[in-house]
C-alpha cells in the first residue's frame, strides 16, 4: 500500500527527479525550508509526511477565487492563508521539497464525476504530483480526498512553466466553454 512507502534518498531518484526539488518563481523552497522542517521533520519519512503536508495545506489556507492574484507566491499562501487552487499546490509543493521530495506542478480539468452536484460549472485546476517509491503520484491540496475524471493538460515546476494562457499585450478573454464526458470503463 502507498502509505507503507518509503520516500527515496537523492542517491536512488531517477535523473528526472532533480529538477523538482529546487526553487521555481512560485515556489521558494529556500525561504520556507526551515518552515517546512518546523511543521513536518518529525513525521515518519514515508508517505504518511505528505500526506501531513497535503492536510496542513487543506486544513489552514481558505479557497476563494477572490484570494487570486497572479504573483502570488508560496511563501504569501502561507502567510495570507488563502488562494485559488495554483496556491494550494504551490505551497504543498513548496513544503515537499524543502523536505526533499521530488514535487510537481499539474494543471487540467478536474470534472464533476463521482463528486455531489454543485452550481457551480466545474473549472480548470491545479493539483501535484510527488515522487514516492518508484512513481510519481497524485496529491491535491485543495480537495484533499480521491477524485476521479482528471484531464491532464501539462505538468511543470509550478503554474510558470505550464499557465493555462499567455498572454502578450492588452487581451480580454469573452467565453470559454469546456466538455467531457465520461467514458465506461473498458468491459
Amino acid at each position: 500500500p502507498i502509505e507503507a512507502r518509503r520516500l527515496p534518498p537523492g542517491h536512488e531518484m531517477p535523473p528526472e527527479c532533480g529538477g523538482y526539488l529546487f526553487a521555481s518563481r512560485y515556489c521558494e523552497v529556500d525561504r520556507m525550508v526551515h518552515v517546512a522542517w518546523d511543521l513536518f521533520g518529525n513525521t515518519p519519512d514515508s508517505w504518511e509526511r505528505v500526506q501531513a503536508v497535503v492536510d496542513w495545506v487543506h486544513d489552514n489556507v481558505t479557497f476563494g477565487y477572490q484570494f487570486a492574484r497572479p504573483t502570488k507566491t508560496a511563501f504569501d499562501v502561507y502567510s495570507e492563508r488563502q488562494g485559488v487552487c495554483r496556491d494550494f499546490q504551490h505551497l504543498a509543493i513548496t513544503f515537499l521539497r524543502a523536505l526533499n521530495v521530488p514535487a510537481r506542478y499539474v494543471t487540467g480539468y478536474l470534472g464533476d464525476i463521482g463528486v455531489p452536484a454543485s452550481d457551480t460549472p466545474m473549472d480548470f485546476s491545479a493539483w501535484a504530483e510527488v515522487y514516492v517509491g518508484d512513481a510519481w503520484r497524485t496529491i491535491d491540496a485543495r480537495h484533499n480526498q480521491p477524485r476521479i475524471g482528471r484531464i491532464l493538460m501539462a505538468r511543470g515546476r509550478d503554474a510558470v512553466d505550464v499557465a493555462l494562457t499567455t498572454s502578450f499585450g492588452a487581451t480580454t478573454l469573452k467565453d470559454f466553454k469546456v466538455w467531457t464526458d465520461e467514458v465506461p470503463a473498458a468491459a
